[in-house]
């Protein structure tokens, strides 16, 4: 079981991209091990209750590790970290955020703390000024890189093979310049050739293993280390589904009509709290209407219709379906015949345009999605000054000088 523990912290210390040596403590590892299968969502609880010392443990183990492999597509993300890059690559996302456009409620019921919770509002500055010179300073270098990159693919353009690419990359250039360093590039493609081959091997031979993990549920069924909520709860939480290879994909159906169920029902009650609220914001503005003078009330309904349509905003986002958007790593190609975007993200060396996608749409992208953070951070600072001249009013013989 000491080697089993050894196996898991290793590939989910790869999967979070963190460094590990074989010197780590046994501890340390068994509560790494812990800690990212509770924040993946494993939930049998006889796993955290296994010995620190892994003295114990290997089927609890073999239970965790079948879960890792289909729930986190566990070998797949090992190949895709370790996958040679020949090529230059960078991060896209053009996924929408998945928090709310608007967090003003959460100002109207923070808690007040006492003198000894508050924090010197200099240190804030001095964090706030730290981190504004370290973003300055990577934004800074990722230019510089930028740059050098497209002087790479300018000057080797139409020297590659590939007429697709048509420009050399960074490592193809390091060849270029420096031939003997391609016996090391070639042990890497060797070894990640051996590792998609013993993939191949393992996908053939994976609807055997399920079987035998099936076989080895049944004993544990039959050796009464389970009971009845805990036999539904390893149906529920334990090993994934999979239609063509187990036979429980029933099971996981079942599971989803009855969400599908839930989220209806919580469609409905969403709607009923939505029309009850909107009656009680209604009788709040017609109360407020008669307190405020006539001269401020356009000021606070104006203030009022923002805040209901950015709200509105949110509901309808979250209720709208989710499209499928670019998100990964892609490889830069510099396309010089087309001037309207001359740099393109590409997930593949192929002639088919949907695989691909310009620098200027995903420039646009995050240029809506400045403009709509900037729209809340005025809205947000807006909302400050308010509290803060709330906050003033109560300070006899005290000045406040807005910056």
């Amino acid at each position: 079981s000491l080697d089993f523990w050894r196996l898991l912290y290793t590939l989910l210390k790869q999967i979070h991209g963190g460094k590990w040596t074989e010197s780590d403590a046994v501890d340390n590892q068994i509560r790494f091990v812990k800690s990212a299968l509770w924040y993946h969502g494993y939930g049998r609880p006889e796993l955290y209750q296994l010995p620190s010392d892994g003295s114990a443990g290997s089927r609890e183990l073999l239970l965790a590790f079948s879960w890792l492999l289909h729930r986190l597509s566990l070998l797949e993300q090992l190949l895709a970290r370790n996958r040679v890059k020949t090529g230059d690559e960078t991060s896209v996302c053009m996924c929408e955020d998945d928090l709310p456009n608007s967090q003003k409620g959460t100002t109207e019921i923070a808690p007040e703390y006492g003198l000894e919770d508050r924090v010197d509002v200099r240190y804030l500055q001095w964090l706030n000024g730290r981190l504004r010179f370290q973003w300055r300073s990577l934004h800074a270098q990722h230019q510089e890189q930028c740059k050098l990159l497209h002087k790479i693919h300018l000057f080797t353009s139409g020297s590659h093979m590939d007429q697709i690419l048509g420009h050399f990359s960074v490592t193809e250039t390091d060849l270029v310049r420096q031939p003997e360093n391609y016996k090391q590039l070639l042990q890497l493609l060797e070894s990640e050739t051996m590792q998609l081959e013993a993939f191949l091997e393992w996908k053939q031979l994976e609807p055997v293993y399920w079987q035998w993990m099936e076989a080895v549920l049944d004993n544990m069924a039959e050796e009464g280390n389970m009971s009845e909520s805990q036999d539904a709860h390893v149906e529920k939480r334990g090993l994934p589904k999979e239609n063509l290879c187990c036979p429980w994909a029933d099971s996981l159906t079942e599971q989803i009509g009855r969400l599908s169920r839930d989220l209806m029902t919580l469609r409905d009650q969403l709607h009923k709290l939505i029309t009850h609220r909107k009656a009680v914001w209604c009788e709040k503005v017609k109360t407020r209407e008669e307190e405020l003078q006539k001269e401020w009330f356009s000021v606070t309904a104006r203030k009022i219709q923002e805040s209901v349509e950015l709200k509105l905003l949110d509901l309808a986002y979250l209720c709208a379906p989710k499209k499928k958007k670019k998100h990964g790593s892609c490889r830069l190609v510099f396309r010089s015949k087309h001037p309207a975007s001359q740099t393109g993200f590409g997930r593949s060396v192929s002639k088919d345009p949907v695989s691909a996608v310009s620098a200027t749409d995903v420039i646009r992208e995050l240029q809506m999605r400045e403009a709509s953070l900037e729209r809340e951070l005025k809205q947000l600072q807006e909302e400050c000054r308010r509290r803060l001249d709330e906050i003033a009013e109560g300070l006899d013989g005290v000045i406040c000088i807005s910056p």
